[in-house]
């Protein structure tokens, strides 16, 4: 999966925060809902404008985040 076929960076949208194309919803939105319990079927009851290539895009985008980031 590219996540950039899902994810956007705007800063006119959310102040730059990487979030979900053509709408406001941010990866970060997601990864704390995902976190706090929600299965992406509920973060869809909730918000039925998503799909669940979107939300796993999300979990894409963090994944490679973190492979990106510099340890000690």
């Amino acid at each position: 999966m590219n996540y950039l076929d899902y994810i956007s960076i705007d800063p006119n949208i959310r102040f730059g925060r990487p979030c979900i194309k053509g709408t406001r919803i941010s990866v970060s939105d997601v990864l704390g809902w995902m976190a706090s319990g929600m299965s992406m079927e509920d973060i869809m009851a909730d918000f039925p404008e998503l799909t669940i290539d979107q939300l796993k895009a999300c979990l894409a985008f963090a994944a490679d985040r973190e492979q990106k980031l510099k340890y000690a």
